[in-house]
């Protein structure tokens, strides 16, 4: 056998050649822990067809998932000043931002686009929680602001994805900053009599919630998303009481009438696009 293991088998990978197998072709569902072939996994968007697990999803895939064909325009965003406090903890916040430019190709955590959901016109803003957390800075102030006004011009609905662990604390107030400035931009949406649709994803916590990702005039999450303003320890200390089960999760929030709809993945284009037609057939008339 030592002779098989050691040279005859060695001499035939030789002859016919070892080809590389790629580490992703498959990808353990973090909540039932079965193995999904990345195709299958690709063509439920990234929803485990096992448990119905919704799994975090890029910004640049929820754009190709939201609009017509996957068919969209994106917009250059106005570019923020970079480490305006020079902040530096166990890191340079100016390497932390290079580095995460270069894993995610992006400069900031939005991306805004425009075009058709539904054959409606619609403007876009998706946040990356890949991208620091989600964190929203100066950068995602501006995006914001930015699609707001696409809206107005376009007279079209804006749809925002949040995904967001909060405030990013390396720019300090400015950050803060941000959560009036993004309330502002929903404000004129809502003032041209377009609407404004929320679709919170896992997670949408801190300044994000308290801020824009609660001011749409229909809000929407899709299914087990986490979401809150501080932690359910935090909480729970603060009240000094135990909180319910499922406290900060969509079912939850919907059961209490703080969002209007709990919508799977796979039905949320068509979601959209319903309640697009619906909110705008007057305008179209006029």
């Amino acid at each position: 056998m030592s002779w098989l293991t050691e040279f005859v088998r060695p001499k035939i990978r030789t002859l016919l050649g070892r080809k590389e197998v790629p580490d992703n072709l498959w990808h353990q569902c973090p909540s039932c822990q079965q193995m999904i072939f990345h195709r299958e996994l690709e063509a439920a968007k990234k929803v485990c067809p096992h448990c119905g697990h919704h799994m975090r999803a890029t910004a640049t895939e929820r754009l190709a998932w939201t609009f017509d064909d996957g068919a969209y325009t994106r917009i250059d965003l106005p570019k923020a000043v970079p480490d305006p406090l020079k902040f530096r903890d166990q890191k340079r916040y100016a390497d932390r931002l290079r580095d995460a430019r270069e894993g995610t190709k992006q400069d900031d955590a939005l991306l805004v686009a425009h075009g058709t959901i539904g054959g409606h016109r619609a403007v876009v803003a998706a946040m990356s929680f890949e991208f620091m957390g989600g964190s929203m800075g100066s950068g995602v102030g501006e995006g914001l602001v930015a699609a707001a006004k696409l809206a107005v011009l376009q007279a079209a609905p804006l749809i925002v994805y949040t995904a967001s662990g909060g405030a990013r604390m390396q720019e300090g107030a400015i950050s803060l900053m941000q959560m009036p400035r993004s309330t502002i931009a929903s404000q004129m949406v809502k003032e041209a009599g377009l609407p404004y649709i929320v679709v919170l994803t896992d997670p949408t916590t801190g300044g994000v919630t308290a801020s824009f990702a609660m001011l749409g005039d229909i809000q929407i999450a899709e299914p087990n998303t986490l979401i809150g303003f501080a932690g359910a320890r935090v909480i729970e200390q603060t009240v000094r009481e135990k909180l319910p089960p499922g406290f900060q999760r969509a079912e939850y929030l919907y059961e209490h009438g703080i969002i209007d709809m709990v919508v799977k993945r796979g039905d949320l284009t068509a979601t959209l696009a319903r309640i697009i037609a619906l909110t705008t057939a007057n305008k179209r008339a006029a």
